[in-house]
């Protein structure tokens, strides 16, 4: 299994604005840190605001940050928002399922509980979890130090 690009923008970006505590953060700030796309990364954090994980100012000092303390916000949340499907094998989705041995098999079942692991476990990991290296972080990210009070 592999996560879209897309998750894992919005999970570093998640990242980034925690590291910064309270304070705005620019898009294009974060889209140097990571060298990737400002454009792209646009739609990642307008997405992340709409799904109320991020809060935005807009304007000339405008900028991002988390909508509510990263230890509320679980890596399972946003994967769950942020992927765009888990069908992991053709017969998770029975509209166009072809499979013929569909009625006897158990794949479909092993790879349901996998996912399930797999999901309750992300469920136990908070953003402020991951960026709990976060001096070392910050330093490579070019963040200042800045003390991130909430478990960070």
């Amino acid at each position: 299994m592999r996560l879209t690009t897309y998750s894992d923008y919005a999970l570093r970006v998640l990242m980034h604005v925690a590291l910064q505590g309270d304070e705005l953060v620019r898009v294009a700030d974060i889209a140097n840190a990571f060298d990737i796309s400002h454009n792209h990364l646009s739609k990642v954090v307008h997405n992340l605001g709409s799904q109320g994980f991020l809060s935005t100012v807009q304007g000339r000092n405008g900028g991002v940050r988390l909508a509510r303390p990263a230890e509320d916000i679980t890596v399972g949340q946003v994967v769950r928002e942020f992927e765009p499907d888990f069908r992991l094998v053709e017969c998770f989705d029975p509209d166009t399922s072809a499979c013929r041995i569909q009625s006897a098999c158990v794949l479909k079942a092993t790879f349901g509980d996998a996912l399930s692991l797999f999901l309750g476990h992300l469920d136990q990991v908070t953003v402020a979890e991951l960026v709990q290296p976060q001096k070392k972080l910050q330093s490579l990210l070019r963040i200042p130090n800045i003390q991130v009070i909430s478990g960070a």
